[in-house]
């Protein structure tokens, strides 16, 4: 009777668990180059009962890690300030170095501005005032009302497992390797890459995941239940 309590709590933490991935999927609907993510299941120990047939029954399950969908699903918009770039029909990211950290991360939000550092130049820096780095690896200047240079793209032989470090940027780890140059990267000004959030699919998947929770609910529910009245029987 225990095992069913825990397995229907485990459903609820579990569903909820995806629901709060599928609610920040949708808030980052209009997001420029977010990612959207879904979520990954595992079962949890299994374990035969004491029977002649010896059936076997689970624990219930947990999410064991999120996928990120790093396609862009061809959604691009003209937004002709002269700063904004999106890669085209490619695999890829922009490169950003922290101005403080030093550390590189990669992104695929190209809606990026000119400000002046305390060096005494312009650069082109991302909406989290990261410098944008081109293809050398070098900081992009903004001089004489151009820049001096093009953002450079790289790309990774496995995206698989890369770190989320904020809405739109991603850290690599050791089994994505080093990046790779993309030479002649088609990358377009005045453009930008929309978030490729699946509104329809995400609203779907918020029926299932909700369905899911309030069955889990109701296994809580009937268990206690079931446990009360036979509390309640005479000895």
């Amino acid at each position: 009777m225990n095992a069913s309590f825990y397995s229907g709590a485990r459903g609820m933490i579990t569903e909820q668990d995806k629901l709060n991935v599928i609610s920040n999927n949708i808030a980052n609907v209009n997001t420029v180059g977010f990612k959207a993510k879904s979520s990954i299941f595992m079962d949890l120990m299994y374990y035969n009962m004491h029977s002649q047939e010896r059936v076997t029954t689970g624990t219930g399950v947990r999410m064991q890690h999120t996928n990120t969908d790093y396609s862009s699903n061809g959604v691009t918009e003209e937004r002709g300030d002269g700063f904004n770039f999106a890669i085209v029909d490619q695999d890829g990211f922009f490169m950003l170095r922290d101005q403080v950290t030093n550390e590189v991360t990669y992104t695929r939000a190209g809606n990026f501005s000119v400000s002046l550092h305390n060096d005494g130049y312009f650069y082109l820096l991302s909406d989290a005032q990261k410098y944008v780095l081109d293809a050398n690896g070098n900081p992009i200047r903004y001089m004489n009302g151009e820049l001096t240079g093009q953002p450079g793209v790289v790309t990774f032989a496995n995206t698989n497992g890369m770190l989320s470090v904020g809405s739109t940027e991603f850290r690599p780890v050791a089994k994505n390797g080093n990046p790779i140059l993309v030479n002649g990267a088609n990358v377009l000004r005045n453009y930008l890459e929309l978030s490729n959030t699946d509104m329809a699919q995400e609203m779907s998947d918020t029926v299932v995941a909700s369905r899911a929770y309030t069955y889990a609910l109701k296994m809580v529910q009937t268990t206690d239940e079931i446990e009360q009245t036979i509390n309640g029987l005479p000895n």
